[in-house]
């Protein structure tokens, strides 16, 4: 074989291989409450925009959409799933589903909030959309037996579903000094660097990474 047919096949194989990572850009949508919309914190410092430039810090060059609306519960996440994927521009690689935390801090009827996140699931099981599923622990100061309803769906749905599970959303942040806003429920710009640092790995993993 000739240098120049040498040449040829290796410009070959490399235009060729799957692993050329750089050339793979997934969307990932991140789908909550405040909590991901970064309530409170200047543009570009909350979950969305943080999570997008972690994982292109680890050579995926992902975009990560904010789904995120302030003062969401399961009920309002339910009625606009459908509006909300057919609005976008292409199907999204994974979501992350992180609702509940307000259902929790309205003391809504564990039963349904599950019912609300597993037609979620259901629908974005029919649109082939992988999930990684964001779970929220209810506040230890209300009735004992809501704390172990609602603590529970999470895990409950995910196995249900056979979807990923990052167990608890705010790991590491809530009632930590600094991580947490005045309101004692928003996690600042530090808390929020905590969220993403914990559910990186879930995500890369969902990704293929």
């Amino acid at each position: 074989m000739t240098c120049l047919a040498r040449l040829a096949l290796a410009v070959f194989l490399f235009s060729a291989s799957p692993a050329l990572a750089s050339d793979e850009r997934p969307v990932v949508v991140a789908f909550g409450d405040s909590l991901t919309a970064g309530y409170n914190l200047p543009a570009g410092l909350g979950f969305a925009p943080q999570l997008e430039d972690a994982l292109r810090r680890q050579g995926v060059a992902a975009t990560v959409v904010d789904g995120g609306v302030s003062g969401e519960t399961t009920s309002g996440g339910r009625a606009r799933l459908g509006w909300f994927l057919d609005g976008l521009e292409e199907k999204p690689d994974l979501l992350v589903l992180e609702l509940g935390g307000n259902d929790m801090l309205r003391v809504v009827d564990p039963a349904l909030t599950e019912a609300n996140l597993d037609a979620m699931l259901e629908e974005l099981a029919r649109r082939d959309i992988p999930v990684l599923l964001a779970g929220m622990r209810a506040a230890p100061n209300l009735d004992p037996d809501y704390v172990v309803a609602f603590d529970a769906l999470y895990p409950a749905l995910a196995k249900r579903h056979g979807v990923a599970l990052y167990p608890f959303f705010m790991e590491g942040v809530t009632a930590v000094p600094g991580m947490v806003q005045a309101d004692g429920i928003h996690p600042t710009f530090a808390g929020i660097k905590v969220i993403v640092t914990g559910i990186r790995p879930q995500v890369l993993e969902a990704l293929g990474r």
